[in-house]
């Protein structure tokens, strides 16, 4: 063996440190999957309520869609926006399902909502500027931003405001320094609340009023439970939306998800994804087309969703979590363990190690209170569910 594959093969020192935008925050419940997987593959039984991933796979009619393109399609490159048949429908779908009229001119396909929240913080934050975010809240926005070069201004959500920003927490950020934009997702990740009644158009008004940019992150829609989620571009064509294939369509490992953005933004938006991406993969996108029609089974997943949110709110008070936030929309339970622990890290591994139930501690998603916080998803099997709390059961009291 030559001297440079004995080097390689050990791990040579690196010639820099890493780039500093790098050095961000890990995506906790990333880690703590890792450890329930490595957990199961030892032969010991997991239940998994970390991930924020459907337990079903993409519909029938996406994967027979899938199959036909694999048959008859080159998969080459599509457009940077992606393929016109896909933009169209899900044109028709702000039709058909908020009653709003949206160009397909203004909708872009992207590699998941991931790449969405990249080009959107690229084509409206210079380096240095400062998004709303509020916490608890999904912690890749932050570490995406941060990693841009940009800021998270914090807004510290509790249940006097349903766990969501109002008008009043927009005003006190911008006197503390300038602001770009607000970034909110509803139904919201980890909590499961939502903005109900007038709250959605309240914060846009109150965008607008600033100039700020208002993004709206609508990954959850279709997947509410107490009434339905309203979009973000039915009260402002100024609004950045994005969204996904990846929950209510069930299709997580596809990697498809889309944009609406301003007409005055597609361009910047476009010439992003263009050097960064060229094109959404083409086979998610031929397969996403047929999402669409899947409403039957669609809906027939969200229903066992229901199911479990229902059993889980019943029995997990019983075990001895009582105080948990209003559960609107998502998949999520977000559960206050302060009478059993202020570590919820320590807790969380824990219980996977002595229960074999995974879920994700509240430091993923709140810096400052996460702590006294577990997020149990619930996209899991019903059964699951009901073996879950079987063994928490006991375990918490």
């Amino acid at each position: 063996m030559s001297a440079s594959k004995s080097t390689a093969a050990t791990g040579a020192a690196l010639p820099r440190p890493p780039a500093a935008r790098g050095d961000i925050d890990p995506f906790i419940v990333m880690d703590v999957m890792r450890a329930a997987n490595a957990r199961e593959a030892s032969g010991a039984p997991v239940v998994h309520m970390e991930v924020g991933q459907p337990g079903t796979s993409a519909p029938r009619a996406v994967i027979e869609a899938a199959k036909r393109a694999l048959d008859q399609d080159r998969l080459g490159y599509t457009e940077a926006l992606g393929l016109p048949e896909l933009r169209e429908r899900i044109a028709g779908h702000y039709r058909e399902v908020y009653g709003v009229s949206v160009s397909p001119e203004r909708i872009m396909v992207t590699t998941g909502s991931s790449a969405g929240f990249v080009l959107a913080f690229l084509a409206v934050l210079d380096p240095g500027g400062r998004i709303a975010l509020p916490s608890p809240g999904y912690p890749c926005y932050r570490h995406i931003l941060s990693a841009l070069g940009g800021e998270a201004a914090t807004i510290e959500t509790d249940d006097a405001t349903r766990w969501m920003p109002v008008p009043e927490h927009i005003e006190a950020l911008a006197q503390q320094g300038e602001l770009q934009g607000l970034l909110l997702a509803s139904p919201a990740n980890p909590t499961g609340t939502m903005l109900v009644g007038d709250a959605l158009a309240d914060l846009v008004a109150a965008c607008q009023t600033r100039d700020l940019w208002f993004i709206s992150d609508e990954i959850y829609h279709g997947l509410d439970y107490t009434e339905p989620a309203q979009t973000a571009l039915a009260f402002s064509d100024a609004a950045i939306v994005i969204n996904s294939f990846s929950k209510y369509f069930s299709m997580t490992g596809w990697r498809i998800g889309w944009m609406v953005v301003p007409d005055g933004l597609v361009r910047t938006v476009e010439r992003l994804a263009q050097n960064l991406y060229i094109s959404p993969p083409t086979l998610s996108q031929r397969a996403a087309i047929a999402a669409f029609d899947a409403r039957d089974d669609l809906e027939a997943i969200k229903a066992v969703y229901a199911a479990n949110r229902e059993l889980l709110l019943e029995a997990l008070p019983k075990a001895g979590l009582t105080e948990i936030l209003p559960a609107d929309g998502a998949f999520y339970l977000y559960a206050d363990v302060t009478r059993f622990t202020n570590d919820s890290a320590a807790f969380a591994q824990r219980m996977l190690n002595e229960t074999g139930v995974a879920a994700t501690p509240g430091v993923d998603f709140d810096a400052d209170r996460g702590s006294r916080y577990i997020r149990f998803s619930y996209a899991g099997r019903t059964e699951d569910m009901a073996e879950a709390t079987r063994r928490l059961t006991g375990w918490l009291k």
